[in-house]
């Protein structure tokens, strides 16, 4: 096959440093994925090797045009995302995809879904008083509902955001831990905490959470109350018992959203107790008003190896460690 090169001219340095990224890791992570040789020129993106593998190459960059041409952060995954459009011939849905935004974060980075799951996912939130995301890591589950939650309290669409989750020890016994009750929980909370941390101030959240706006507890903690006004996410939802969760949908009042989010494959209850979420999906699958979404390995846009550690994962639990078969996954269900 005959050697081919092509050349990107970009408009300015800002986009050249959005599309390299951090010590150029983008160029080298586009040309380990494509087999070409990228480079940077002063403004110029130079692309070599074989002549189709240039081809797609060249396709991927011209399909993030519109975020590197505005200096638009672009990662690894919108790479792999940009591959996949190109790959299943829906380049133009996928574009359409990525024109809308949901929000931005306090680095003035836009927040988009970037997978048709996820944008149904998203779509069954706005749509659903009650919607599940279930999905292995890396899915967007939580960080996608934080995103909506936080977006509805800022423009008073809810009175509260309140996020919670069982305080149940991943594996790890954590032993005693010192402080006031707040103190001992937080350590089981500091992912919602982290979700937050990329919208709000770390400053202003104190304050926020001591005039009621945003509440963040265990499960435990919505015994007995209404929730009304409030756009609730539950997170970790596979280590709640069927009992916890049933208790903590029936706290839904008027006004009021939710979100529970789970991945069923990483359940860390003793292995006699039955799990919440996979009881709730058989139990309200039918439900009119309730929407289930069901995120795969496809749908990871953490590090590009996460989402290799989720599928062969999904491999050995599924079929052995000698099978070449693929966890196909479920599907999307709007009710």
């Amino acid at each position: 096959m005959s050697e081919a090169s092509q050349t990107i001219p970009l408009p300015s340095l800002e986009s050249a440093i959005a599309l390299s990224g951090i010590k150029e890791e983008n160029l080298k992570f586009l040309a380990q994925h494509t087999g070409t040789s990228v480079v940077l020129r002063g403004q110029d993106i130079l692309v070599r090797g074989r002549e189709k593998a240039v081809d797609r190459c060249i396709k991927a960059l011209y399909f993030l045009q519109p975020f590197w041409e505005t200096a638009q952060h672009i990662s690894q995954p919108d790479f792999l995302t940009a591959f996949h459009a190109i790959d299943t011939h829906q380049v133009e849905e996928y574009q359409d995809l990525q024109k809308q935004t949901l929000g931005k974060t306090r680095r003035g980075e836009y927040i988009r879904a970037k997978t048709f799951r996820q944008r149904q996912y998203v779509q069954l939130i706005q749509k659903h008083d009650i919607t599940f995301g279930i999905g292995p890591a890396g899915t967007g589950k939580t960080f996608l509902a934080a995103v909506l939650a936080v977006q509805a309290l800022l423009q008073d669409q809810v009175e509260r955001l309140i996020l919670t989750r069982p305080a149940v020890e991943a594996g790890e016994k954590l032993g005693f831990l010192p402080g006031d009750l707040q103190q001992k929980v937080d350590p089981f909370l500091r992912p919602l905490y982290d979700a937050l941390y990329q919208f709000i101030d770390p400053l202003k959240l104190p304050e926020l959470m001591e005039k009621g706006r945003i509440e963040i507890a265990p499960l435990a903690y919505m015994r007995g109350r209404t929730l009304s006004n409030s756009f609730v996410i539950v997170d970790e939802a596979q280590n709640t018992t069927p009992a916890q969760l049933k208790m903590v949908l029936t706290r839904l009042g008027f006004g009021s959203k939710m979100v529970i989010t789970g991945d069923i494959t990483q359940t860390d209850l003793p292995s006699h107790q039955s799990s919440g979420l996979i009881t709730a999906s058989k139990v309200l699958k039918s439900v009119e008003g309730i929407g289930f979404c069901y995120l795969t390995d496809a749908d990871v846009v953490r590090h590009p190896l996460v989402q290799k550690i989720v599928g062969a994962y999904e491999r050995f639990e599924n079929y052995g460690p000698a099978s070449p078969k693929r966890f196909s996954g479920n599907q999307t269900r709007g009710e």
